[in-house]
C-alpha cells in the first residue's frame, strides 16, 4: 500500500519534471506518450490501493518538512474509502484528458509547457485528495492555483487569456485567506494540523471555536470551487485549452473546495450552521449558474455556468452532511462535464476555432455522427434524463435538503428544484442550436481524421455518462447502491426518511427534465430558426463582475491611486526630497566656510567670537 501511494504521487510529479527538462527535445509525440504513460502509472497504482483498501483508513507519513516551535508538519497521507473513489476518478478522467490533448495540442507550439503544467496539475489534486496533514494539503491546494493560473493564461500571446488566469488567481487566494485562518486556529487549538487529529478532537471544541473554523474552511471551499459570492472566475477560466477547462472543472480544481468539506464532515457536525451556510449557498449557487447559462452562446461559457451550478447541488449534499451523496455527483458530473468539454473542444476545432453555437448546426451533426452520439450522452446527464448518472446523483443531493431537520434546508431544495428544471432548458437550447439549426451565418465545417480520432478517448466518459448511476441508485429501484455500501463505516448512512424521499424527488426530477425539454424545443426547434437574444443581464452573469469592478475594485483603485499621488509622491517623496535639498545646501554653506578665502573665515571668527561674548553677557545678568 505504501508502494502504491507513493508511486500514485512520484508518477505524475516525475512526468512533469521530464515535459520540463527533456519534453521539448524527444518530439511531439514521445512528449504526449510520456505524459500519458505519467498519468497512467498513477491510474495503475490507484486502482491497486483501491484494490487494497479496507474500512480502516492507512496512514502513512514520509517524514517532517516543516518544523517550529514544537509544531512540525508531516508528508503524511490518509487514505481510506473516501480518498480511494477520488483517485481513481481523478487519475482515470485525467489520463482520458490527457490521450485527447495529444490530438488537441497536435500543432501547438508550446507542446512540452502544456503536458507539464498537465502532470503537474494532476499531481497537486492527489496530494489534495490524500494528504492528512493540512499544511501538507495546503502544498496541493496553492498548487493547483498556480496551476490553473498558468493552463488558463497558456496562450500568454493574448492578453486576455493573461487577464484570466490572473482573475481566477486572484479570487482563489481571497478565498485561500480563510484557509490559513481556519489553519492557524487548528494549529492553535491542538497543536498539530492533521484531519486525523482535527476530527478527533472536534468534539473539544466549543461550538463558537468550531464555526469559526469551519467558516474558515468554508471560505477557502467557495473560492477554489466558484461558488457564490467567489465564483466569477470560473466563466473566464475557459480561455486555455478546451483539455484544461475539462481538467479544470470535472477532475481536479473545482472539485478540490467540495471534496475539503468532505474530509472536515466530523467538524462540521459540531458546527451546523457552517453546514446550513454551505448549503443554502450551494442552492443559490445551482441557481446562479443556471440562470447565467441560459443568456450564454459561447459553447464553453455555458458548460462553465454550468459547472459553478452543478457543484452547487455537491455543496447543497456536503451541508446536508451526505458525503457518499456529494462524492457520487462529484463522479457523475467528473464523466459527463469532461465529455461535454472535450466534445466541445472537437467543435470548436471543427468550426474553425467557431464557438458560438447560433453559427454551428445541422452541417456538425452531419459531418460527426460520432460526435453527436458522445454529446447527447453528456447532454442527458447533465439535464438529469431518467436512469443517466445525473439523474440519480443530483436526485440524491435534493434528497438530502428535502428531509433535512433544518427548515433552511427547504430554500436550498426550492432553489435546487427551479435551477434543475432551468438546467434542462439550457442543456437542450444547446444541444439543439448546435447541432439541428440550420444557422442564417454558419461557420464553415471541416471534415478533419485528427478530430475524429479525438472521438476515441471519449467514449468510456460516454458509458460512464450514460450508465454510472447505477453505481448508486436510490433504494426504490431495488438494486444494490454499491458506493453506499463500499463507504458504510466510513460516511454517515441516508437516514430511513431520506430514503423514502427518494422516490418523490426522483419523479420530481424525471418531470423537470422532460419539462425543460419541452420548453427548449418550443423556444429552439430547428423549424422556428432560432436567432441569439441580444447580450443582455443573463449575458453579463447576472453583473456580478460589474458590482465588483464597481464596488470593490474601483474604490480600491481610487484608494490606490490616492496612496500613490497623495501619501507616496506628495508627502513621503516629497519629505525626503526637501530634507535631501536641506541637508544639502547646508553642506554648501559648510563647504564654503571651510574654503580657505580669508574674508570668510575672519567673518567665521567675528561670528564665534560674537556669539561667546553675547554667551558671557547673558550669563552676567
Amino acid at each position: 500500500m505504501h508502494t502504491a501511494l507513493a508511486l500514485m504521487l512520484l508518477c505524475p510529479l516525475a512526468g512533469a519534471v521530464f515535459q520540463a527538462g527533456w519534453g521539448s527535445a524527444v518530439g511531439r509525440r514521445a512528449s504526449a506518450l510520456a505524459a500519458a504513460l505519467a498519468v497512467a502509472g498513477s491510474f495503475a497504482a490507484a486502482l491497486v490501493a483501491f484494490a487494497g483498501c479496507g474500512v480502516a483508513p492507512t496512514h502513512v507519513s514520509f517524514g517532517a518538512w516543516l518544523a517550529f516551535d514544537g509544531f512540525s508538519a508531516q508528508f503524511s497521507l490518509l487514505y481510506d474509502r473516501i480518498a480511494a473513489v477520488m483517485t481513481v476518478t481523478v487519475t482515470f478522467t485525467a489520463l482520458l484528458i490527457h490521450l485527447y490533448s495529444a490530438g488537441y495540442m497536435r500543432e501547438d507550439k508550446s507542446y512540452a509547457r502544456y503536458f507539464c503544467y498537465l502532470n503537474l496539475f494532476v499531481f497537486f489534486m492527489l496530494v489534495i485528495a490524500l494528504a492528512d496533514d493540512l499544511v501538507f494539503l495546503f502544498l496541493g491546494w496553492e498548487g493547483v492555483g498556480f496551476c490553473s493560473f498558468a493552463l488558463i493564461g497558456f496562450w500568454h500571446e493574448d492578453t486576455k487569456n493573461v487577464v484570466a488566469g490572473c482573475k481566477a488567481f486572484i479570487t482563489t487566494r481571497i478565498g485561500d485567506l480563510g484557509y490559513v485562518a481556519a489553519l492557524g486556529l487548528t494549529i492553535a487549538s491542538f497543536g498539530e494540523a492533521s484531519l486525523t487529529g482535527l476530527s478527533a478532537g472536534a468534539e473539544t471544541l466549543s461550538p463558537g471555536l468550531a464555526a469559526v473554523i469551519g467558516f474558515g474552511f468554508l471560505f477557502a471551499a467557495l473560492g477554489k470551487s466558484a461558488q457564490l459570492p467567489l465564483s466569477s472566475w470560473l466563466p473566464d477560466a475557459m480561455a486555455g485549452p478546451t483539455p484544461v477547462s475539462a481538467l479544470i472543472h470535472a477532475a481536479t480544481m473545482v472539485t478540490a473546495g467540495v471534496y475539503l468539506l468532505m474530509r472536515l464532515d466530523p467538524l462540521l457536525a459540531y458546527a451546523p450552521p457552517v453546514g446550513a451556510t454551505a448549503a443554502l449557498l450551494g442552492g443559490a449557487t445551482a441557481l446562479y449558474g443556471a440562470c447565467c447559462a441560459l443568456g450564454q452562446r459561447d459553447v464553453k461559457r455555458i458548460l462553465a455556468y454550468s459547472t459553478v451550478s452543478q457543484v452547487g447541488y455537491m455543496f447543497l449534499a456536503a451541508g446536508a452532511a451526505d458525503v457518499t451523496g456529494a462524492l457520487f455527483h462529484l463522479q457523475t458530473h467528473a464523466f459527463f462535464k469532461s465529455l461535454l468539454f472535450m466534445c466541445a473542444g472537437i467543435m470548436i476545432q471543427a468550426c474553425h476555432e467557431e464557438h458560438d453555437i447560433f453559427r454551428m448546426g445541422a452541417s456538425l451533426r452531419r459531418r460527426y455522427p460520432g460526435l453527436f452520439v458522445l454529446f447527447s450522452c453528456g447532454t442527458a446527464a447533465l439535464a438529469g434524463i431518467p436512469f443517466t448518472s445525473g439523474y440519480f446523483s443530483k436526485g440524491r443531493t435534493l434528497a438530502d435538503a428535502l428531509t433535512h431537520p433544518d427548515p433552511i434546508f427547504l430554500l436550498a431544495f426550492a432553489m435546487g428544484t427551479l435551477a434543475a428544471l432551468l438546467t434542462a432548458v439550457y442543456v437542450f437550447r444547446m444541444y439543439f442550436v448546435a447541432f439541428f439549426v440550420e444557422p442564417a451565418d454558419p461557420a464553415p465545417v471541416h471534415d478533419a481524421p485528427a478530430l475524429h480520432a479525438m472521438e476515441l478517448p471519449l467514449w468510456p466518459l460516454a458509458l460512464l455518462a450514460v450508465g454510472y448511476g447505477f453505481a448508486n441508485p436510490p433504494e426504490f429501484l431495488h438494486i444494490r447502491p454499491w458506493l453506499d455500501h463500499y463507504l458504510l463505516g466510513v460516511t454517515t448512512p441516508l437516514p430511513p426518511h431520506a430514503v423514502q424521499a427518494e422516490l418523490f424527488v426522483e419523479s420530481l426530477d424525471a418531470l423537470l427534465a422532460f419539462l425543460g425539454l419541452v420548453i427548449a424545443w418550443h423556444f429552439y426547434r430547428p423549424a422556428r430558426h432560432p436567432a441569439p437574444a441580444p447580450d443582455g443581464l443573463l449575458t453579463a452573469g447576472l453583473g456580478l463582475d460589474a458590482l465588483y469592478l464597481k464596488r470593490l475594485a474601483a474604490p480600491y483603485a481610487r484608494l490606490a491611486a490616492f496612496a500613490w499621488r497623495a501619501i507616496d509622491e506628495d508627502v513621503l517623496d516629497g519629505a525626503a526630497l526637501g530634507l535631501a535639498s536641506g541637508l544639502s545646501g547646508l553642506s554648501g554653506a559648510v563647504g564654503r566656510a571651510g574654503g580657505g578665502r580669508i574674508a570668510v573665515s575672519l567673518a567665521a571668527v567675528f561670528t564665534a567670537v560674537a556669539a561667546i561674548l553675547a554667551w558671557v553677557a547673558f550669563g552676567w545678568l
